[in-house]
């Protein structure tokens, strides 16, 4: 039994006892289970939050670009700040391992190129990846169509990779550096200050002039703002306990290469894409070295991501349930569920060429500075605006047909 005592020099050897021991507790649990474990719970209370609040990245650019509303992307500065400090405290604490987080590259060309592939996807398609999933799980058949799209375009892409994949490292900025702060050479926590000390006086004016709140919302509602906070505290818990922030779209590509390994089992095994394994960390907590790939194995990526999409999904579909609002979404024009395919595949290939989704790039890498990510977010800002004056011509055609 462990004592304490009012000797100053006491308290600290007990809490490291403490510590050791903890420590020491977990290097025995299995590592798959309590990644999967953590993922489910952080993915169901994403997907609470997200539905109660309509979260969906899609969503902000689309305002912001054809109705100039800007709550929402001011929400998502919210969510981008607060996860820049939350990373930082974690990091300062000791409790990031390893940094930055694994499946960041070097910042190339094909940053941009898949962020504005991904831009167009998402507004067609209606909603990002993880706003497919929600509001899947509240009953939108129109988003389980855009997730068939992300599914064919995730596998689709194994086609031409080794040849994207010579034109990104070809066209790669910064070899060897992924952060800002690599790439300049100094602490992290510079840059990061930088951004976040007058990013913090811009949210203070916009919290005192009441511009990050909706004026007029239904019964059960989450404003953005704390639905901003609450998915920066998810994925923050998901970067100190699984050892990466909160992240899909790999999954895709397993359940892509599933289907292709069962139908075409002889094209399948010439596909070099599907046999990398990419994913090569030790997981902080259980000192476990884990492994993983886009191929259809069961492996970590496997552990982390399925539960975390099943969680969003189950986490919606209880909130929908709670409102009284949860059945099946079907009756739209026929045009947009041809929109809705051709978004999900364009966003599940540019998943892969960018790579990774919005969600790994803007809620992870996005808050570490890391400049694959804000290519990313580049070339989606443009992506998205072409996508909404796209999406309006073809619906204002549509239209003028039944006219």
């Amino acid at each position: 039994m462990l004592y304490f005592t009012h000797d100053r020099k006491g308290i600290p050897a007990g809490i490291a006892r403490m510590t050791k021991g903890a420590l020491t507790m977990m290097h025995t649990i299995d590592p798959y289970l309590f990644i999967g474990s953590v993922s489910l719970l952080l993915g169901l209370a994403a997907g609470f939050v997200m539905h109660r609040s309509d979260f969906c990245m899609a969503g902000m650019f689309r305002d912001l670009f054809l109705f100039k509303r800007t709550v929402m992307i001011k929400s998502f500065v919210l969510l981008v700040l607060s996860s820049m400090l939350l990373f930082e405290a974690a990091r300062q604490t000791g409790l990031l391992s390893p940094y930055p987080f694994p499946l960041l590259y070097p910042p190339t060309a094909g940053n941009v190129i898949g962020g504005f592939l991904f831009g167009i996807g998402m507004v067609f398609a209606g909603g990002c990846v993880v706003g497919t999933l929600y509001k899947m799980g509240a009953g939108s058949v129109l988003s389980l169509t855009a997730f068939a799209g992300l599914v064919f375009g995730s596998g689709f892409y194994a086609e031409f990779h080794p040849a994207w994949a010579a034109f990104a490292k070809s066209m790669v900025l910064a070899p060897g550096k992924v952060t800002i702060a690599q790439i300049l050479n100094v602490d992290p926590l510079l840059p990061i200050l930088v951004v976040l000390v007058p990013g913090a006086l811009l949210l203070f004016s916009w919290h005192r002039k009441g511009e990050l709140k909706r004026s007029a919302f239904a019964a059960g509602y989450l404003q953005p703002a704390r639905a901003a906070l609450a998915l920066s505290l998810i994925g923050a818990l998901s970067y100190v306990l699984v050892g990466m922030p909160l992240g899909v779209t790999s999954s895709f590509t397993k359940i892509a290469g599933f289907i292709e390994r069962t139908l075409f089992p002889d094209h399948f095994n010439g596909l070099a894409f599907f046999k990398a394994v990419p994913l090569n960390y030790v997981h902080g907590l259980t000192g476990a070295a884990l492994t993983g790939g886009v191929g259809p194995r069961l492996d970590t990526l496997a552990a982390i991501q399925f539960p975390l999409i099943s969680g969003i999904i189950l986490g919606s579909a209880l909130s929908a349930a709670l409102l009284g609002e949860l059945k099946f979404y079907y009756k739209v024009p026929a045009r947009q569920y041809v929109l809705a395919a051709a978004g999900g595949t364009l966003m599940g290939l540019a998943s892969r060429m960018a790579p990774t989704c919005n969600v790994w790039h803007l809620m992870g890498g996005l808050p570490i500075l890391a400049a694959s990510s804000m290519l990313f977010l580049l070339g989606m800002l443009g992506g998205a605006w072409i996508g909404g004056m796209l999406l309006v011509k073809i619906l204002a055609a549509g239209t003028a047909r039944t006219t």
